[in-house]
């Protein structure tokens, strides 16, 4: 598992010079945390079944490394950002949010973990005091009933379909503003292109007056020893 983990991270800094910048200095603590964290994945999957995985090769890959993919380009967008809140919605087993809390460190990043599930929650939370990260909070709440107005940035993964009530729960998040170098930002973990920008035409049509047009983007970010497209979807609501 370690070496899978090694490689994909040394991939990952070889492709994109601001993930490299975050996580070859702490090469050695950013591979110890993942560990620990997947170990905890492991102990618990079975009971909560928190991830789709057959092996440790593929919860390293689809996981931790699919999570990790666009950690450049969040940074990048959250470039200029003082101590950037966070919110991963929908969180699950804590992905992406954890693996990026852990390589955000030192843009003093605050990350919120907000999960519906009792269960999922729990084990979110004792995830958290295992790691001991600052700045890392798990919260048992609906989207749609979460405080809003208090995020530069809302990530989710394997969510809903980005819906108009959807749209709305996450952009509600965001605070005015947001993140400086872009204004508050959805940033939502995709797959093919074609599909992304069916989505997003699907979105703009049934958004009401006022809503949109929508500015967004879909960057590609190549996992590492993973043949499938991925993007990541970049919505700025103008909140």
């Amino acid at each position: 598992m370690t070496d899978i983990l090694r490689a994909g991270l040394a991939k990952l800094c070889e492709d994109d010079s601001d993930t490299a910048a975050l996580v070859a200095p702490r090469l050695e603590t950013v591979v110890s945390l993942l560990e620990k964290y997947i170990a905890e994945i492991e102990l618990f999957n079975g009971a909560y079944g928190l991830v789709s995985a057959g092996s440790r090769e593929e919860l390293v890959t689809r996981h931790i490394l699919d999570s990790l993919a666009p950690l450049g380009i969040l940074a990048r967008a959250l470039a200029g950002t003082e101590a950037p809140a966070i919110a991963d919605a929908g969180s699950g087993a804590g992905l992406p949010g954890i693996p990026l809390a852990i390589c955000l460190a030192p843009a003093r990043a605050s990350l919120t973990l907000i999960d519906r599930m009792g269960r999922r929650a729990g084990f979110l939370r004792n995830t958290l005091a295992i790691l001991g990260l600052p700045g890392l909070e798990a919260e048992e709440r609906e989207i749609e009933k979460a405080e809003g107005g208090r995020f530069d940035m809302v990530i989710f993964r394997a969510f809903r379909p980005l819906e108009p009530p959807v749209y709305r729960a996450l952009a509600r998040l965001l605070r005015a503003g947001g993140a400086k170098s872009s204004g508050p930002l959805l940033a939502a973990y995709k797959g093919r292109m074609d599909s992304v920008a069916g989505e997003m035409r699907a979105l703009e049509t049934a958004l009401k007056a006022g809503e949109g047009p929508l500015s967004w983007e879909a960057p590609p970010c190549p996992v590492p020893f993973l043949g499938e497209e991925r993007r990541l979807l970049l919505i700025r609501p103008g909140i």
